[in-house]
């Protein structure tokens, strides 16, 4: 199948939105938009994940991206998720027009299962991967090489741990920059970052998880303004989502707040603005919901998997 045609099929199955741009230039792929236990969450069997059970098209994977290099035959994630063999596969049929490399590296945005433990399918059960490059922070390495099963990951050479600092740039490429930098998150195992991913026309910022925006010591706005393209954190539509749970144990930035702050930029800015990382509660996952039409007339996107941003 010609690529343009299979990229439109894509496009169709996903409800994604590709924007337009040379195929052959550096690419950001959305691999998944849901919170560490996809959408529909297992043990659900409430309203919310009724639709997805019985209609597998409304199914989405665990937050990831890929980056993907056509000249220089290169291609990276950013996290690996439980649904990491389903969102390679989607990748490699996205790229069908290409032949590149299986995995050039793996950025760890932090230890939670969402994030982490597809890393699992590398080892030696599964796709027995040799040296792939996982980069992550100094506190991920340590856990990574300190505790199975994922330390025989690196005493196997599946994997190969290169250590990250904060705001230091990796040049993966001769067109593309990942920069980590942290984040307030609740940091049991390990440090957690977002991701600056620079191309040569366009960059954008990942950051699926963070507390509230008003704990972290920079400022979102700033960032936004700095890039094209904003990924940013959406587990939750608003405080009450998760009936007879204290929420203040799980701090996100609520899609409300976050509009309700944002609702003072340009709209060139908001339109920056794509909500990811959604969990299976959050009415915004729901087909034609009120909650996804009130992100869209305040100038606001969600993230689509299957979407495509040029770099």
């Amino acid at each position: 199948m010609h690529k343009t045609v299979l990229l439109f099929c894509l496009a169709f199955l996903f409800g994604q939105c590709a924007e337009p741009g040379d195929s052959e230039s550096p690419q950001l792929i959305v691999l998944g938009i849901a919170q560490d236990a996809g959408y529909p969450q297992a043990g659900c069997a409430k309203e919310c994940c009724v639709g997805p059970w019985t209609d597998h098209n409304q199914r989405r994977y665990v937050a990831a991206l890929a980056v993907t290099d056509p000249a220089s035959n290169q291609r990276w994630l950013l996290d690996a998720t439980p649904d990491i063999k389903d969102q390679i596969r989607l990748l490699d049929e996205m790229n069908a027009g290409h032949q590149l490399t299986p995995l050039d590296g793996i950025f760890l945005t932090h230890a939670h299962i969402g994030h982490y433990t597809g890393l699992m399918q590398l080892g030696r059960e599964v796709m027995g991967a040799k040296s792939i490059p996982v980069f992550a922070m100094p506190r991920m390495v340590s856990y990574l090489t300190n505790n199975g099963p994922w330390s025989q990951l690196v005493s196997l050479n599946n994997i190969v741990l290169q250590p990250l600092s904060d705001k230091k740039a990796v040049k993966c490429s001769k067109s593309i920059r990942i920069t980590p930098f942290l984040v307030p998150h609740r940091d049991e195992f390990s440090e957690t970052v977002g991701y600056h991913i620079e191309g040569p026309n366009r960059s954008a910022i990942y950051i699926p998880d963070i507390d509230k925006w008003e704990k972290w010591d920079e400022s979102i706005e700033e960032w936004i303004a700095k890039v094209e393209i904003a990924l940013l954190d959406g587990t939750f539509f608003a405080n009450g989502e998760i009936p007879g749970r204290d929420m203040a144990q799980i701090p996100h930035p609520f899609i409300e707040e976050s509009m309700q702050r944002f609702a003072t930029l340009p709209e060139r800015e908001r339109n920056k603005i794509y909500f990811i990382h959604l969990n299976h509660t959050n009415p915004a996952l729901a087909p034609d919901s009120d909650a996804q039409k009130q992100i869209k007339q305040a100038g606001f996107k969600l993230a689509e998997q299957g979407q495509i941003f040029g770099l």
